[in-house]
């Protein structure tokens, strides 16, 4: 990464201030999101990049007249010290400087109101709640400055929206949505709005492409209690039209059938759905229910033929993870981040399966390792050299599963520092805790989030950011509601969700670390009354660089669950590899000595 020219910036700052006192306000708040909240956007709506040059996945910006600030998470903090011009942008740490901390800040030494435009399309009722401080109104705009400054904005996708087939999704469309809607009339709730992608896509067992590495179609749904749905996607891009419950709509029909909603019980997500929806229905006189869409407990517990796809897709992953790591022990020296991110997308693209990344390679030597969420970039990125430490966080997708996994390698030939080998192994310490752990059913995930870092915690190390996170059924790779995560968010674990498991110790300037496998939870047949208890299938099937391990640490117990992981894997992979593969995989999988 390197800094940003301020220079084309400083223009849209100054024409978006100007757009916004045209438009009656004295600041503008812009998220990362688009208009259907979702992690990953499409080019017309990388709105916080355009303005503010910070191309993470997560943050917001506050504009004043005079001053501005960029916030994001620890994942974040040092791609915006080096993308966003600290000429004009403060750059925060919403953990430490939240973005309502800082209104009120500047509001307090104004000493006026400051009126502060948002696009109510691109922010939900949660975020929209979470803002609310004292000296500060914030106003809905009907027109977006950054949209009226930005001349050259690409166009929304328009591309074809595919069915997804039954031998890939497991259950019908129409047996989903009869489930749903018996809920909303169990509930008194006449229609829900569906905002999500992830949830239209899983529910209507459909997949597109409207934004990068997330197979999904750009649309949103009234899902009605008789389980017939309004769809609001453009029925010429359907390749094959959905059952007749379903019933395309252009979007722009979609504020008449929010009127018709007149004196109806909706139900409305207020974290996955803008805020735009609430406004819109509160005029239509519709009565609003706020609580979770009921489409996310349900997609993230993976019915049997989900997941038995989810272990294909680990396997195909596996084949390609294991050519690349013998291709880097054999010719990754001299090669840069970008160049060993490339090779690691041709060895996926072998197989006819692979479809595309399920998100950006994290591609990271030595010290830009140290940054969770490091995005290498041509001509700026580091050259692997020998003796170094290597972090490689990566993911596919296919049309039966999506993938994630992290390696952290040492680049020979000398043997890793002593005190890289500890933290290396306190990581891993706590990678085998969570993968062995037991545990109640619907035992919310934070409850487990000490096992991952109790060894770091022993030598006064953390890491920044959650162990765990949910991944979709060829959808999004980072899907809720269950975490690992010292967050305390109370959804239960369950049987069928699939979860990852990945602690880390970052050192600034040196080096990152993070051991990263998927893990299925299952019933466990242990305890008196069956399916009390869960605990872990590990999904994940690479090897685990043992080069930096310090064996004296580990206790016999982890040294068996070391080895037998990696039995398993010598026996998963040898079948799919070249013979000429098969001694690095048996030298890569052999026991501990």
């Amino acid at each position: 990464m390197t800094r940003v020219d301020s220079s084309p910036l400083s223009e849209r700052v100054r024409d978006t201030r100007r757009l916004f006192s045209e438009l009656g306000v004295s600041g503008f708040l812009i998220t990362r999101g688009d208009e259907y909240l979702g992690e990953y956007v499409a080019p017309y709506a990388e709105r916080l990049a355009w303005l503010t040059g910070f191309t993470g996945t997560a943050g917001l910006a506050i504009l004043l007249e005079e001053q501005g600030a960029v916030f994001s998470d620890g994942r974040y903090t040092v791609q915006m010290e080096q993308q966003v011009p600290h000429d004009l942008w403060e750059r925060c740490h919403n953990g430490f400087t939240s973005p309502r901390d800082w209104l009120a800040q500047k509001a307090s030494h104004d000493g006026h109101i400051l009126k502060i435009g948002f696009d109510p399309r691109l922010v939900s009722k949660s975020q929209y709640d979470s803002w609310q401080t004292d000296y500060v109104e914030f106003i809905p705009l009907s027109k977006n400055p950054i949209d009226l400054a930005w001349k050259d904005q690409p166009p929304p996708p328009y591309l074809p929206v595919a069915l997804h087939e039954l031998i890939y999704t497991g259950e019908e469309s129409l047996s989903k949505r009869q489930k749903i809607a018996r809920a909303l009339k169990d509930n008194h709730q006449h229609a829900m709005i569906i905002a999500d992608g992830t949830s239209l896509a899983w529910l209507l067992n459909i997949r597109g492409h409207d934004v990068p590495m997330t197979p999904v179609a750009h649309g949103y749904g009234i899902l009605h209690n008789d389980a017939t749905i309004d769809l609001f996607i453009s029925p010429e891009r359907f390749e094959t039209r959905p059952d007749d419950s379903v019933t395309l709509l252009t979007p722009e029909m979609l504020l008449q059938k929010l009127s018709e909603l007149n004196k109806k019980t909706v139900r409305l997500d207020p974290a996955t759905t803008p805020l735009w929806f609430t406004l819109e229905l509160e005029k239509a006189g519709a009565e609003i229910v706020f609580a979770q869409d009921l489409c996310t407990l349900p997609k993230a517990i993976k019915n049997p033929v989900e997941q038995e796809g989810a272990r294909k897709a680990h396997l195909e992953d596996a084949v390609a993870m294991a050519k690349f790591l013998h291709w880097i022990e054999q010719e990754g020296c001299g090669k840069s981040e970008t160049e060993l991110a490339e090779r690691l997308g041709r060895f996926r693209a072998l197989s006819a399966d692979y479809r595309e990344d399920s998100f950006e390679t994290i591609s990271a030597i030595g010290p830009n390792g140290a940054y969770p969420h490091y995005r290498a970039i041509r001509g700026h990125d580091k050259i692997a050299a020998p003796n170094q430490v290597y972090l490689v966080d990566s993911g596919g997708q296919y049309p039966y599963g999506t993938t994630d996994l992290t390696r952290t390698l040492w680049i020979g030939p000398e043997k890793p520092p002593a005190a890289l080998r500890k933290a290396y192994t306190n990581v891993l310490k706590g990678h085998i805790a969570l993968s062995q752990a037991r545990f109640p059913r619907h035992m919310p995930g934070y409850r487990l989030d000490s096992l991952a870092r109790q060894f770091l915690w022993q030598e006064g190390l953390d890491y920044d950011h959650g162990t765990g996170h949910g991944i979709g059924s060829y959808l999004s790779v980072h899907e809720g509601p269950q975490s690992i995560s010292a967050a305390p968010r109370p959804t239960g674990l369950e049987a069928g969700m699939i979860i990852s498991n990945e602690p880390g110790y970052y050192k600034e300037g040196h080096y990152g670390i993070r051991i990263e496998n998927l893990l299925l939870i299952k019933e466990s047949h242990v305890g008196e009354e069956e399916g009390k208890f869960l605990e872990f299938e590990v999904l994940t099937h690479t090897p685990i660089d043992k080069q930096m391990i310090e064996i004296s640490l580990l206790t016999q117990r982890e040294r068996e669950w070391l080895d037998d992981y990696h039995t398993k894997v010598r026996k998963l992979l040898l079948p799919y590899l070249d013979k000429g593969l098969h001694p690095w995989l048996i030298k890569s999988c052999a026991p501990l000595l």
